[in-house]
């Protein structure tokens, strides 16, 4: 990553703008042309630096629902039950954690209902018990790294 790449990020950090053109109105703002930021961002999402680049809804008011969720799958079938949780469209994400539940997901559905039908096929296709933890109340905390 050189200075430029570290700029993109803080700057995209603060959202794109709501236009026709948004990665062009970025560009102008960071003194690069449209195919270079663009060039860039598709790099660093290659590289890994990046994982994603694009808007964060509030699903909820778009008729869909969310829940974080967790199983314990035991270390011999960790990476299978992974790759069976990973594999649905509706997990956003999984990560490990040491604890007995071990492995935590977030569900994103386009219904509410939807959510308890996504851990019912997890159970059946892993064996594993899900804990379903919706939230309760919602807060915002803006975390703004510099890069």
């Amino acid at each position: 990553m050189d200075q430029t790449d570290r700029d993109i990020i803080n700057h995209l950090h603060g959202g794109l703008a709501i236009c026709d053109r948004p990665y062009l109105e970025a560009a102008q703002r960071l003194g690069l042309g449209e195919d270079e930021l663009l060039e860039r961002l598709a790099r660093l999402l290659k590289d890994g630096v990046l994982t994603r680049v694009g808007p964060l809804y509030q699903i909820e008011r778009m008729g869909g629902a969310f829940t974080l969720a967790a199983l314990h799958a035991p270390a011999e079938r960790y990476e299978i039950v992974a790759k069976c949780v990973n594999a649905l469209p509706q997990v956003a994400h999984n990560y490990e954690r040491d604890h007995d539940l071990n492995m935590w997901f977030v569900i994103a559905t386009e219904t509410p209902a939807e959510i308890e039908d996504v851990i019912a096929q997890i159970e059946r296709e892993t064996g594993c018990t899900v804990f379903n933890f919706p939230k309760s109340r919602e807060y915002f905390v803006e975390l703004n790294l510099k890069a």
